[in-house]
């Protein structure tokens, strides 16, 4: 038991060195991890124990962990097969027990393994092994005096030629066995390899996508990961031929030096042919695998950040609340959906106008949106942003233009609205609205909380990523999943209001409680409490815990259940407000914050024995008990007017919102009907190492018109001033 816990502890530091975490951090969130406790809960409400650590160094804790554990797992099992084989060496023992990462321990088990029948253990049956021995012995006798002692007409060895090919694939398959030998190709070929890339079938490539993959080479060390997903993409599609180029001189110089020992024994060329087999069929189209296999992974990894923090960015724009607001779906022969909804998001209204050809009742169209915004007092409207959307905008803005009252409208990304509005969650919602009338609503609502809207869609058909198809779907969705989570977790949800689709994502609960939770909320009524939650079917103890900080009750009996504060601390809350001469009914107010901004916190929380982190957490809450940490990010940009293609010009200074962020630049929604590309070179004075670092989804920001490309409807921005 002592042996094992000395051996985590050790793994652990391990991390705590990788991550630059203290071993105490590291230690405590793998024991939270392993008492159930969630990743956000642990974040929000185990900050003492934990350092103030957030949800992604959190995850990573624990990811590395998962990885340090299956590699300790492997390694044991490794080891226990080359003993059953009576092959481990204290040395080979040694060197699989210091192993750091799983291609060592792979390395060095491949000898051992079980292998199909190749070359090898043919000749190896046809009794071949021990002339491969002598050979590599360098003596100065007779390759084939040798060989003739292994003739042999019932093994099939008929001929000297025969019993040296034979050894030969046998030293072949050796110095492809080699652990020493592998691990320095590998690092050569990443050194001074070049991913190759030529065309295939080009007319397959019917938009020239891939014309600059078409004859192209890049060293395999400086390729980018966006490159690699489409060299990959464009080989899928049978499009391209992509291989690993390397000195092939330089790795049979290294194997000659390694396994030659006498250059001018007869054996010598022998073995020279060997290692020249060696590599040429069986080490170097491994290797490639490998290294290809290294350079997709990164790829990935670079593809699936970038697309999570996309999302993390686009599901906390700030909301829109107390709006009302009409959703616009724009669309030609089908017509413009209609939906107006309340200020909590309910259906007032549904209908649809037909502004465009090949119908163009414009007349009749534009009387009755006028009179829809009038009658139900509307304040914006959220036009979606897919066909016909840019037509529809100059309609809907000349309508505003005329109108006394002042509305403003947004184009609204609808990416995944399709998806939403088809899907069983809408038509539970709107079991009486056709799709399209669905999808209205869903643009109106996407406004008002883009959060809450955005839940219900999977984050995959969002559309804020690059190359988010060709990635691993399995590690994409858990990605995805935890950015959702952490983002609903640091908003915090209204529990009578929220969805099923919201609730599921609050830390400890699952599809069946969020259901369960919804269920008791119209069969009772309200809650007024967060202690009622308690009764709800599947909601253990260890789950209320876990989920209830983030659950709120705005207008509950309790004031303290609409804030962010854990019950397991409303007993030193109270205290501490006595202390000061206020009750929980004076959240919010000045006198309080005033109070507050005077404590000390250290004595404070030492009087109330909670951390001093804790204290900040629930001092924050009753200053701010409804706080929305969206609340202070930058406001979407509002529009009244509508800019086309033909009034861009180089220079012209505009301001757009960033629709999507990829390795190569950003691209800014300036109100025309292509979003503009700011290339990275063209984001910052300074250098960029990646877009992400200078904007991110939902920023607004200054841009001006670099080119414009009418034929192909292209517009190049910059956010480098123009010097005057």
């Amino acid at each position: 038991m002592n042996d094992t816990i000395v051996k985590d502890d050790q793994l652990l530091k391990k991390i705590a060195a990788e991550l630059t975490i203290s071993f105490k951090q590291v230690k405590s969130v793998i024991s939270l991890l392993d008492e159930g406790n969630t990743v956000p809960f642990i974040a929000r409400y185990r900050k003492e124990m934990t350092g103030a650590l957030d949800e992604v160094q959190i995850r990573n804790i624990l990811e590395r962990w998962q990885y340090i554990q299956n590699l300790e797992h492997r390694k044991e099992e490794v080891i226990r097969i080359i003993a059953e084989q009576g092959k481990l060496t204290d040395e080979l023992n040694s060197a699989i027990t210091k192993a750091e990462k799983l291609q060592e321990v792979e390395d060095l088990y491949r000898p051992y393994k079980q292998k199909r029948r190749t070359k090898a253990t043919i000749a190896k049956e046809k009794g071949l092994e021990p002339l491969a021995e002598w050979l590599l012995t360098f003596t100065k006798e007779s390759v084939e005096e040798k060989a003739k002692q292994f003739l042999s007409e019932e093994k099939e060895v008929l001929t000297v030629d025969d019993a040296i090919a034979g050894a030969k694939d046998i030293i072949a398959e050796r110095v492809s066995d080699d652990a020493e030998s592998r691990k320095w190709i590998r690092k050569e070929t990443f050194k001074s390899g070049a991913v190759v890339s030529v065309v295939k079938e080009a007319e397959k490539d019917e938009k020239n996508v891939y014309e600059m993959y078409y004859e192209y080479e890049e060293p395999v060390n400086k390729i980018v990961p966006h490159r690699t997903l489409a060299l990959n993409r464009g080989e899928k599609e049978d499009i391209l031929r992509v291989s690993i180029k390397m000195n092939a001189d330089l790795i049979l110089s290294y194997l000659s030096r390694k396994w030659i020992r006498v250059q001018h024994s007869p054996a010598a060329p022998v073995v020279l042919e060997a290692m020249e087999d060696s590599y040429k069929r069986l080490i170097q189209p491994s290797i490639e695998r490998e290294i290809r296999s290294e350079l997709t992974e990164k790829g990935e990894e670079q593809a699936i950040h970038i697309f999570s923090e996309n999302l993390r960015n686009l599901l906390l724009q700030p909301p829109l609340k107390g709006k009302v607001v009409i959703g616009v779906d724009p669309a030609y022969r089908t017509g413009c959906k209609l939906a107006v909804v309340d200020e909590t998001g309910k259906v007032l209204k549904i209908d649809v106008i037909y502004p465009h050809p090949p119908a163009s009742k414009t007349k009749e169209a534009r009387e009755k949106f006028i009179n829809i915004l009038r009658d139900y007092k509307v304040e914006m409207a959220a036009i979606g942003n897919g066909t016909a959307s840019r037509e529809t905008e100059q309609f809907v803005a000349d309508i505003l233009k005329e109108m006394d009252e002042e509305i403003f409208y947004l184009i609204v990304n609808e990416a995944g609205a399709s998806v939403y509005s088809a899907s069983e969650i809408a038509r539970e919602e709107f079991p009486n609205l056709q799709v399209e009338e669905r999808s209205a609503a869903s643009i109106a609502r996407r406004l008002q909380d883009p959060l809450a809207e955005l839940v219900k869609i999977d984050p995959k058909s969002v559309g804020v990523g690059q190359y988010q198809h060709d990635v691993s779907q399995k590690r994409l969705s858990e990605s995805l999943h935890f950015v959702v989570e952490t983002a609903v977790n640091r908003v915090g949800v209204n529990v009578n209001t929220a969805s099923p689709s919201l609730l599921q994502y609050v830390a400890g609960l699952n599809k069946t409680a969020a259901n369960n939770i919804v269920k008791k909320r119209e069969e009772e009524g309200k809650f007024t409490s967060r202690v009622q939650l308690k009764k709800v079917p599947r909601l253990g103890a260890k789950t209320y815990e876990q989920a209830i900080g983030f659950l709120r009750v705005l207008d509950g009996k309790q004031p303290l259940d609409r804030t962010g504060i854990h019950p397991e601390n409303y007993d030193e809350v109270k205290k501490l407000l006595a202390s000061l001469g206020f009750t929980t009914d004076d959240l919010g107010s000045e006198e309080l914050k005033t109070a507050l901004h005077g404590i000390e916190l250290k004595s404070v929380a030492d009087e109330l024995a909670i951390g001093e982190l804790t204290l900040k957490d629930i001092i924050d809450a009753l200053v701010r008990p409804e706080r929305d940490p969206r609340d202070d990010l930058p406001r979407p940009l509002l529009k009244k007017d509508v800019l086309k293609l033909e009034d861009l010009k180089a220079g012209m200074e505009l301001q757009g919102t960033v629709r999507n962020v990829v390795d190569f630049g950003a691209f800014v929604d300036i109100g025309v009907k292509q979003d503009g590309l700011a290339h990275i070179s063209k984001l910052s004075n300074r250098f960029v190492k990646h877009p992400l670092d200078i904007v991110s989804v939902g920023d607004v920001v200054t841009v001006w018109v670099d080119s414009v490309d009418m034929k192909k409807g292209r517009v190049a921005l910059t956010m480098l001033a123009p010097s005057n």
